[in-house]
């Protein structure tokens, strides 16, 4: 292939398939990867190039990895991790397998798939290893206790691993996104129903009070930015001769970064308490 060729995970919708169509028209070979073979599919008929891959399935990881290195000749330019779901409920009431999914989709997934394809990079010289974060990875919100803590760790590894590919050619770059437009809440709510059992917790009257409606309706009135600001982040990271090591994306995200280095950490609980 003459072309850049990157791979993209979670591009059902959202962020990742916005990514992924803003690549291609700029002549990328995109290989849109999706969870479900349902999603692939659409997005093979829309003219990608759509392996499956599960983070929590190390065998898709695998045979997603070894599908598009043949495919480039055994070379790619950049992966972007962008595929990955909240888990939502106080932290006490989270039970030690949902935990460990959340990890999995979130974060050892990503060390698997990067195992996969540095070796590539490694002999190319070059390539790009993009994380998708999150404004989360920078300060902790109540009742996002497990996503925050897989984008705290996220936060940590490629902090790690940029400094450890240093001289390879090869660039680790954090995305870290505010509010955006996706189904991610949506999302969201099918893993609290799959593992929270509300009704048998110590909090169970404050769930019927406020935080069930909370959990699954959110405040309306918050303001959320579209996917293409994260695109336009990723396409900054992928083209710069020397990207930066962090893009911020929202109003929200760059505050938090300013709250968190100058704010004590009460008073910093007390301002994120209110959000």
């Amino acid at each position: 292939m003459t072309s850049k060729t990157v791979l993209i995970t979670g591009c059902s919708s959202g962020i990742g398939l916005d990514t992924a169509r803003r690549l291609k028209a700029r002549g990328w070979t995109v290989f849109a990867s999706c969870r479900a073979e349902a999603d692939c599919a659409a997005r093979t008929a829309e003219g990608f190039l759509a392996p499956q891959l599960d983070y929590e399935d190390p065998a898709s990881i695998a045979r997603c990895a070894e599908d598009v290195l043949t495919q480039t000749g055994g070379t790619l330019d950049a992966v972007f991790h962008n595929g990955a779901y909240a888990l939502p409920g106080p932290i006490e009431d989270i039970p030690a397998a949902g935990m460990r999914a959340q990890f999995e989709a979130n974060f050892l997934g990503w060390h698997d798939l990067n195992r996969h394809v540095i070796p590539a990079m490694r002999r190319a010289g070059r390539g790009r290893i993009l994380f998708n974060s999150s404004v989360l990875g920078l300060v902790g919100m109540k009742y996002r206790g497990p996503y925050v803590a897989t984008k705290f760790a996220l936060e940590g590894y490629a902090d790690v691993l940029r400094m450890e590919m240093a001289g390879t050619g090869i660039h680790v770059v954090l995305i870290e996104p505010g509010p955006i437009e996706t189904d991610f809440r949506k999302n969201a709510i099918k893993q609290f129903d799959k593992w929270v059992d509300w009704q048998s917790s110590p909090r169970r009257a404050q769930y019927e009070s406020s935080l069930l409606d909370m959990l699954k309706k959110g405040g309306s009135s918050r303001a959320q930015w579209p996917a293409s600001a994260v695109t336009d982040a990723v396409l900054a990271a992928l083209t710069a001769p020397r990207p930066k090591a962090r893009y911020r994306v929202t109003t929200p995200t760059h505050a938090m970064a300013i709250a968190r280095r100058l704010l004590p950490t009460r008073a910093l609980d007390w301002l994120l308490s209110k959000g």
